[in-house]
């Protein structure tokens, strides 16, 4: 009988991803510090910092990160690169990288995309299909918790929503982020995940050969190491930007 992973082939695989994950933070703090190094007066950086110390990153690791970014701690020559192309069947792609060596990442994008039945395309090729939203998601088991989302939702200022399988995603602007998101933590509500994104205006279905397809490629893009955020507009429920 074939043996499962080893106790120690897991952990070594879920540091491994804990550390590409530490990675993307420390990158997302370092360039966001770059705008002024105070959280207070600094949405990005704020929101950068909460999801590092969500993830039990270091205050330290957190701090070096941003004065490496304000240039109190060295050079920081990190560059933000936005790739925008196309999956299987024409499914649509943003892919939000930051790297110090941008040769390398276009490179390992594109191949990414080619060996996944994808192709790089121009510049707002695909970036019109999609609008920057804050995005909440609130875990609402019950009616009663639904309904409090919602309530406290739309009072807050955001712009719909939407209930589905004991979750609930609240969308609002960009620029009401922030505003939302201190109201619905003021009525003891605490988001699952919190984020602005790139969201699609319309989805497109995909199944079988190209869904795995799509699978395989979105998986290969995100564990890049100058990958920080793939979107697309495709409907896959479980994959869904």
């Amino acid at each position: 009988m074939g043996r499962g992973p080893s106790i120690e082939g897991r952990k070594n695989a879920e540091d491994s991803k804990r550390g590409k994950m530490f990675t993307k933070f420390i990158r997302e703090i370092t360039v966001a510090a770059r705008n002024g190094s105070d959280p207070a007066s600094n949405a990005r950086l704020r929101m950068g910092i909460e999801k590092a110390l969500a993830s039990n990153m270091t205050k330290d690791t957190i701090e070096r990160a941003i004065k490496r970014g304000s240039g109190a701690d060295g050079a920081d020559n990190m560059q933000e690169l936005r790739y925008e192309g196309y999956g299987p069947s024409g499914v649509a792609l943003i892919i939000d990288c930051m790297t110090d060596n941008p040769t390398r990442t276009v490179a390992d994008v594109r191949h990414a995309l080619t060996k996944n039945g994808g192709n790089l395309g121009t510049t707002g090729s695909v970036a019109f299909q999609f609008s920057k939203v804050g995005e909440l998601v609130f875990d609402t088991a019950t009616p009663a918790a639904e309904e409090k989302v919602l309530e406290a939702a739309l009072e807050a200022g955001a712009d719909d929503v939407q209930a589905d399988a004991g979750q609930s995603l609240v969308l609002c602007t960009q620029e009401n982020f922030e505003a939302v998101k201190k109201a619905l933590a003021a009525a003891g509500l605490k988001p699952l995940r919190a984020d602005v994104v790139m969201r699609p205006a319309n989805r497109v279905a995909v199944s079988g050969d190209v869904a795995e397809t799509l699978h395989d490629l979105l998986e290969w893009l995100e564990e890049l190491d100058d990958v920080q955020d793939v979107y697309h507009n495709a409907d896959l429920p479980e994959l869904a930007a």
